[in-house]
């Protein structure tokens, strides 16, 4: 029975000291940073670096908390831009705990860095949104210029349609706003903001049938315009070209005229030349002219002329052939012979 006693005991001790030991003994893993409390009061520094540490049992207790990059996912809100449209924005950012002891004191677990995180994020994000148009919210300066075509910022430089509003920063600058106020806020909590972004806009559903049409009419405007600009260039290139082209016409017209009265000067001289020479050369030339003319005129046509005219001289003085009576005409045929009759 003594023996059987003394071995309890000797049991009971050995757990206790296990017991003991094992509530002094703790594991840091790679990913973890701790903060030891005693009675809820921080105790040291904290620790990141990993490896068997040991504490007071019982008295002392181990918070963990991640070493790595930890990410919050904003909900989706509506909230209104400058121009009170109202537009749904889903966020999110990327943060990580850099000095735990603050941020234990300040937070003490997760849950409470993800409500504060809703509350500054959230917040400046919907300061940047409504202190911008709308066009500056959803537009990306991606492999865009800062600056913008003056045709396209104002669709009419007379007033008479709307007005394009100017993009001067984009939604990039809009990030950058947000990132570096709110990264500033949660310094204090012992957290480092990575990285904020707008993951998704979309337009509310009551006005986003308007906000398509608005967008249409704008730039229907502005085609409109560059259309009347492309009609007006085209009718003075059109005049310039019927200009030019009557200008081009009347010269070579002049050219022509000119041509022809010379080429008719030294024909007429030529025909001249050729009259005065000798009486049988005009004869011969007035002959020459007249049966030209009468190709010209007497071609499948009826003329009617008086016999004094001078066309008529010609046609007058020609004498018609008549066949002599000699042997050159040909002798009267014979009649036939018929078959002979008897005699009675």
């Amino acid at each position: 029975m003594k023996k059987t006693g003394f071995g309890c005991l000797i049991a009971l001790a050995l757990g206790a000291i296990l017991l003991v030991a094992s509530g002094g003994i703790y594991t840091v893993l790679e990913t973890e940073q701790v903060i030891v409390t005693q009675f809820g009061e921080p105790v040291g520094e904290p620790i990141k670096e990993p490896g068997l540490k040991f504490k007071i049992p019982f008295l002392q207790k181990v918070n963990k908390f991640d070493k790595r990059i930890l990410e919050w996912d904003g909900r989706p809100t509506e909230m209104p831009t400058k121009d009170k449209t109202y537009i749904m924005v889903d966020t999110y950012a990327r943060w990580m705990i850099t000095d735990p002891l603050r941020y234990f004191e300040k937070l003490r677990d997760e849950r409470s860095a993800q409500s504060r995180l809703d509350d500054i994020l959230g917040s400046e994000i919907r300061n940047a949104v409504a202190k911008h148009e709308l066009i500056e919210v959803i537009r990306t300066t991606k492999d865009r210029k800062e600056t913008v075509d003056e045709d396209l910022v104002e669709a009419d430089l007379t007033g008479s349609v709307g007005k394009l509003i100017p993009i001067r920063r984009g939604r990039s600058a809009l990030e950058e706003d947000v990132y570096s106020t709110a990264k500033s806020k949660l310094s204090e909590f012992g957290i480092e903001l990575l990285d904020a972004r707008f993951k998704r806009i979309n337009y509310n559903q009551s006005v986003q049938e308007r906000i398509y049409d608005r967008m249409i009419s704008e730039r229907q405007q502005i085609a409109e315009r560059f259309r009347s600009e492309g009609a007006g260039e085209a009718a003075k290139i059109l005049g310039d070209m019927e200009r030019d082209l009557r200008k081009i016409e009347s010269e070579a017209y002049r050219t022509v005229q000119v041509t022809m009265g010379e080429a008719d000067a030294k024909a007429t001289e030529i025909y001249a030349k050729a009259y005065n020479q000798s009486p049988e050369a005009a004869e011969f030339y007035e002959f020459v002219r007249t049966l030209e003319l009468y190709s010209d005129v007497l071609n499948d046509s009826t003329v009617v002329l008086s016999t004094d005219s001078d066309l008529f001289k010609y046609l007058k003085s020609v004498k018609p052939v008549v066949p002599s009576n000699s042997e050159d005409a040909a002798p009267a045929p014979k009649p036939a012979a018929g078959p002979a009759r008897p005699r009675p």
